[in-house]
């Protein structure tokens, strides 16, 4: 019998921002497009279930603004290839220095 995939624990503060506030998974790669051919070819299903970065709402809201889940699952599948982003990385430098219970409108 194999071992049970096990997902990263949750950090004390998003992945992006460093802020201490309630956090969300965001799968690097999408759920959605798991069973993409292109996606099963590229990252075994250890890799797409357990490639997840802990992010408050206002950045996890922001990545999905930002990136389609094709290009999420292609390009931005890291932490550092999300903050290579110059507009992510913008976003994320200007909340980090915001309150934890910021929230951005839009």
């Amino acid at each position: 019998m194999s071992e049970p995939i096990r997902l990263p624990p949750q950090p004390d503060a998003c992945e992006l921002c460093a802020r201490d506030t309630l956090l969300t998974r965001h799968h690097l790669i999408p759920k959605a497009l798991h069973n993409k051919t292109y996606v099963q070819k590229r990252y075994a299903k250890t890799e797409r279930i357990t490639a997840t970065l802990w992010l408050c709402r206002a950045c996890h809201n922001q990545v999905h603004r930002l990136f389609s889940e094709k290009e999420l699952a292609l390009t931005y599948n890291s932490r550092e290839s999300l903050l290579s982003d110059e507009r992510l990385r913008t976003f994320v430098e200007w909340l980090a220095v915001k309150p934890a219970d910021f929230y951005p409108r839009h």
